[in-house]
């Protein structure tokens, strides 16, 4: 079966939370449609994720290997475990969704210590040349994100570059690791009332199934 892993970045539960309401129903209805996949859910504010430190990595982007890991204090011999379970489970997915609210022109900093934690030399980029750019290693097979966005306001289209920085640096750095199928719903203008907020998930909703027929998917064939 495929895999589609669903990330949410929000500490609110799902019924007070916009973003988290659209994943839930863009994740209901992508099943639907496509009963090859199983969802496999990871809450960045309920999951651990390890923060970064110097002796984890060998080298740019590159976790120490087993034998030096085992060399390190225990509790960061687990870190690092889990640094390395956090890119295996992410390569494994075909399809990823992403549920964050717009925080500060960005999004919530646990997805940014998850991103740091999946950009992996040898992994999920390489490095052709010591000082080369890298390359993405996610394009071996079909892949696409889904990166869902709520904010309190309704942002311009042509302010989005301004306003919306979250969003670019998550599409650049999938595209980064080689996926390029990138594809995002906002959830605008939730406001600060409970008919602002059901008006913007409503309108959120209805770009759910054109987003889904975009997606390039190859079907399972049944034998």
């Amino acid at each position: 079966m495929k895999k589609l892993l669903y990330i949410t970045v929000n500490s609110k539960p799902e019924e007070l939370s916009a973003s988290k309401t659209v994943g839930r129903a863009f994740v209901n209805k992508f099943i639907k449609k496509y009963p090859e996949f199983y969802v496999e859910e990871l809450d960045l504010y309920k999951e651990h994720i390890p923060r970064l430190e110097y002796q984890y990595f060998e080298d740019r982007n590159c976790v120490v290997n087993e034998e030096a890991m085992k060399k390190l204090p225990e509790k960061e011999q687990k870190e690092i475990q889990r640094i390395n379970q956090l890119c295996n489970q992410f390569i494994e997915a075909d399809l990823y969704v992403i549920a964050a609210p717009m925080w500060s022109l960005s999004f919530p900093a646990p997805l940014k210590e998850y991103i740091d934690c999946i950009v992996q030399n040898h992994k999920t980029i390489h490095f052709p040349e010591k000082n080369d750019k890298p390359e993405g290693l996610l394009n071996d097979k079909e892949r696409a994100v889904i990166y869902i966005q709520s904010s309190g306001g309704n942002i311009p289209w042509l302010m989005g570059p301004i306003f919306n920085k979250g969003i670019d640096y998550v599409e650049d750095i999938m595209k980064l690791m080689g996926i390029n199928q990138f594809e995002k719903i906002l959830v605008d203008g939730t406001g600060t009332t409970q008919e602002e907020r059901k008006t913007a998930i409503e309108k959120a909703m209805e770009k759910i199934d054109k987003v889904i027929e975009n997606i390039k998917i190859k079907e399972a064939v049944l034998l």
